[in-house]
């Protein structure tokens, strides 16, 4: 049964298992994996192919509570529906603010990436004034895209997503017919401290985050409680398995791996040359893209059904009255990441981001509990094993928020409190 929010909602469903799934692989892979493997190599040595199954498995539990509660609802806002659903208004606002925050800053970031990536091929775009006109090309570039419509979104997403995963499956498989069994690790070094293998899953663990970002706009998917559940598994075992392929033919076409600052890169150009340097360098472009197209797609869809919620005034929850998109809500973002990405670096902030998701987390997965009873029947798509897999989803955050750093705590803190702000004044005007 609908909602009263959901029957509110003007947005037309256009968005099948395929959509939903570039959404989800589009958030999972970013930029992180063209910088991780080196990382990875340095802490676990040839036993980091290991530390993604790892890194999938402590993810899977909470991957496995959002596609329970992806089932649940058919409006937009993802988060801020369990929040509310489960604890009320005010959690489900929190919920929704830390998540918009924290993906509002890894927008800014991203794009930052973005035009230095650029600047690989073209100098000048990104310095001085080029990089402020790059900056606004982009960002100005994809929030029209998506003012225009989510069709154009999506297809936009589909072409990244490709040319994303051809380069890195030109890696992967040009590595691996180069390279042949070579790729395959023998173990016969010794097995690193239980301290480095740790810290190795924190690194990794953001190559495993993200996803939350496409169960947002169920509002306009066609079939949420069937596709939203699959959409999200299928998109874990894509990416898994392809970031172990990805080391495995890293570690094995650089032997010093651990100390490369671009090691996809390096690999890239040890197995094809400068070309093959030049064809990364367009993946590490298009995935950065994708991931920009993917966060601005389903972020601004928040604000919105934070609007409709009645949490923020009307203005966010305004429909285009010819393209039938969150508009307003689309350019606040827009203006908002491209202010963010002209100040500069972000890597104190981008930080913060980790532990906003982890309590982003941790509430959706204590919600299942509240609303499992009210949601079951034959259409829902319900955990076996009763509430284990919840608690081990909790179980898996909790671990994870002790290995943060206290910046982090602070900075979420005042977000936390800046939110508490806003929701106030909302309530306060949708109580005139």
């Amino acid at each position: 049964m609908a909602t009263s929010t959901e029957t509110q909602e003007k947005l037309p469903r256009k968005l099948g298992l395929w959509g939903l799934w570039l959404l989800v692989v589009n958030g999972f892979i970013g930029a992180g994996i063209f910088g991780l493997p080196s990382g990875a190599a340095e802490l676990a040595g040839e036993y980091s192919v290991w530390i993604y199954v790892i890194c999938a498995l402590l993810m899977l539990p909470v991957i496995l509570s959002f596609a329970e509660l992806g089932s649940y609802f058919r409006g937009t806002g993802g988060p801020i529906k369990y929040g509310t659903a489960a604890f009320g208004p005010f959690i489900g606002f929190q919920a929704g603010w830390l998540f918009y925050v924290a993906r509002m800053i890894s927008f800014a970031a991203n794009s930052v990436l973005l035009v230095d990536s650029i600047g690989y091929f073209l100098e000048p775009a990104a310095t001085g004034i080029g990089r402020l006109i790059s900056l606004a090309v982009i960002i100005g570039g994809l929030t029209l895209i998506n003012v225009l419509g989510s069709v154009e979104s999506i297809r936009s997403l589909a072409l990244f997503t490709v040319i994303k995963f051809s380069v890195l499956i030109f890696l992967v498989f040009g590595g691996l017919v180069m390279l042949g069994t070579e790729v395959v690790p023998t173990f016969e070094t010794a097995v690193p401290p239980v301290s480095d293998l740790g810290a190795a899953a924190l690194l990794l663990i953001y190559a495993f985050v993200g996803f939350e970002g496409a169960v947002v706009p169920a509002g306009e998917a066609k079939k949420p409680e069937r596709n939203m559940p699959l959409a999200l598994l299928l998109g874990l075992g894509s990416v898994v398995l392809l970031y172990m392929l990805i080391q495995l033919v890293s570690q094995t076409a650089v032997p010093d791996l651990a100390s490369s600052s671009s090691p996809l890169l390096d690999a890239s150009a040890a197995l094809f040359g400068s070309t093959g340097a030049i064809i990364l360098m367009i993946g590490v472009v298009t995935s950065v893209t994708g991931n920009l197209v993917s966060t601005i797609f389903s972020t601004p869809r928040l604000t919105y059904a934070l609007s409709i919620e009645g949490s923020l005034p009307e203005w966010f929850g305004k429909v285009h009255a010819k393209f039938l998109t969150p508009a307003n809500s689309i350019l606040f973002f827009g203006v908002f990441a491209f202010v963010g990405a002209a100040l500069g670096s972000f890597t104190v902030l981008a930080a913060m981001t980790v532990l906003s998701r982890l309590f982003l987390f941790i509430i959706s997965c204590a919600a299942i509990p509240v609303l499992r009873p009210r949601f079951r029947d034959k259409t829902r798509f319900i955990l076996k094993g009763g509430y284990l897999i919840p608690a081990l989803g909790i179980l898996a955050c909790i671990w994870l928020m002790f290995q943060v750093s206290f910046n982090s705590i602070w900075l979420t803190a005042l977000f936390i409190a800046i939110g508490t702000g806003l929701y106030l004044l909302g309530r306060r005007q949708a109580e005139v």
